[in-house]
């Protein structure tokens, strides 16, 4: 028999003691999506999964379930589920909804982040440029998703943190499909200067810098590039490795 599920090391310690199976699977699902180590259109079988997470296919089934619902997992009747693919006329909506939320939520952030939110904002841009340099470019993606996650925390506003969950999650796929060959990242700086932009309470340049953010993903992007793994058990390895039999 295995050991239980663990969630994301990063996350340990940090979540409800509550959270359930399905919470854990789905998290790390999650992560490998941030962290571009799922390709776009992955088959995401029930049985594989279930072996490589030791868990039952019905706790597959609700986690999958929940990330169809942000819009990251296809569920394909009788078919089975796989990670989304955008198309380019769908990816391009994506961006137009994320840049109108991130408007707000940046707005907001300039109203209500607290000096504890921006101190955590800024050891999380901290620790991504880290990442970045000691060449772990997957954990800093996440952590570069996790940022605007986190900012929109700082907004105080339960739908808009909601919406951008879903939209972090589809620009990811989005950029691991279409990102052009320099695969270049300059989101230290740029995070860096938003952060202290909120923290003068200056909505407006704050706004100005996350449209150019923005604007910076955009130019990235083309239509020849695929990234991630289709095979479930290398992405998972850590998972499989993790667990202990009795």
């Amino acid at each position: 028999m295995s050991e239980p599920l663990q969630p994301p090391a990063r996350a340990r310690g940090a979540r409800s003691r509550t959270e359930t199976q399905d919470d854990r699977v789905y998290a790390h699902i999650f992560d490998a999506i941030l962290e571009q180590r799922l390709a776009p259109g992955t088959r995401l079988s029930e049985e594989t999964l279930g072996v490589i997470f030791g868990v039952s296919r019905t706790i597959i089934r609700r986690a999958l379930s929940r990330l169809a619902h942000e819009g990251v997992v296809l569920l394909r009747p009788n078919r089975g589920a796989v990670v989304a693919s955008p198309s380019v006329e769908e990816a391009r909506q994506i961006l137009h909804a994320r840049r109108l939320v991130e408007r707000a939520i940046t707005e907001l952030a300039a109203t209500h982040a607290t000096a504890e939110q921006l101190d955590g904002l800024r050891r999380m841009v901290s620790e991504e440029h880290e990442c970045f340099a000691r060449g772990d470019r997957g954990a800093g993606i996440r952590l570069s998703g996790e940022f605007h996650l986190k900012l929109a925390e700082a907004a105080c506003n339960a739908p808009l943190l909601s919406f951008q969950r879903s939209l972090v999650s589809q620009t990811s796929l989005i950029i691991a499909q279409y990102e052009g060959p320099s695969r270049s990242h300059c989101s230290y700086d740029e995070h860096s200067r938003l952060i202290d932009a909120i923290a003068s309470r200056d909505a407006e340049r704050a706004v100005a810098l996350m449209m150019s953010h923005m604007d910076h993903i955009d130019s990235k992007l083309e239509l020849d590039d695929d990234g991630g793994s289709g095979d479930l058990q290398q992405v998972f390895s850590h998972v499989m490795q993790g667990r202990k039999p009795r």
